[in-house]
């Protein structure tokens, strides 16, 4: 793992972009084509942003997604279908776009993308660490065994805390209590992982990634494991570090 740290989540989604769009142009120099998997929520508002305005070929890129609440119409402003359509696939022209979609026959939906995320593999994965250091809505004690590629899984209390603190919610009550998410064990077959951390919020989250062993109660810690990995923190993310420990990995 390589981390580098920026001076806010400004600066943070600008240089986490252009480590992305280098990262997919030299797959589709390479390939053709790119596989892109993409993480949403409010930490990666300013890391959007910055990457639709990078100078990438779309049309060669292929997206998928990592989560999304069951049974959550696409219409609710916390759907991630809908958050994504609005903040990336409608300002960029994508090869194609694959959803994850918690409505319906959850089953179903589940094995329809499986099988197209696992036909080749993802060049990019830009994976989000949350309050609870999950990743994906995989919260702790999360499955670090099943091969599935998108699996059912329960959302626990910080993690329905985090919504409403990101004001996706009014309350935990309204918060779905369960979602659709990729597996632990698909994110790790990624080529690259970015992965773009701001906010004093997820301090707590970083610290706990960086200083405990692989343990399915931090499930971040699990990206240790990666041959290529590089994570982005602003000051205030990286504040609960030890300086030591920090400039190990910088």
């Amino acid at each position: 793992m390589k981390i580098k740290v920026l001076k806010n989540s400004e600066e943070l989604g600008i240089e986490a972009a252009k480590f992305s769009a280098n990262v997919l142009n030299k797959a589709i120099k390479e390939n053709g084509k790119a596989r892109l998997l993409l993480s949403t929520g409010a930490s990666q508002f300013d890391t959007l942003k910055a990457l639709v305005k990078e100078n990438v070929d779309w049309s060669k890129v292929e997206m998928f997604h990592l989560d999304e609440y069951v049974n959550l119409p696409e219409s609710h402003p916390a759907s991630f279908r809908r958050y994504l359509k609005e903040r990336f696939t409608s300002q960029v022209k994508l090869k194609t776009a694959y959803f994850v979609n918690g409505e319906g026959n959850t089953a179903e939906n589940i094995k329809t993308l499986s099988a197209q995320i696992r036909k080749e593999p993802i060049d990019l994965a830009l994976v989000g660490i949350g309050e609870n250091a999950h990743i994906a809505f995989n919260d702790p004690p999360a499955d670090f065994e099943t091969k599935e590629s998108y699996i059912v899984v329960n959302l626990d209390e910080k993690c329905k805390k985090q919504q409403v603190g990101e004001s996706w919610f009014s309350s935990v009550a309204e918060v779905p209590k369960q979602a659709i998410s990729i597996s632990v064990h698909q994110i790790m077959q990624s080529k690259v992982i970015v992965s773009a951390v701001p906010y004093l919020a997820k301090a707590n989250a970083i610290k706990l990634t960086l200083e405990q062993e692989i343990t399915n109660m931090v499930p971040a810690t699990k990206l240790k494991e990666h041959s290529n990995v590089t994570l982005f923190l602003d000051k205030e993310s990286a504040s609960l570090v030890d300086q030591e420990l920090l400039e190990k990995y910088i």
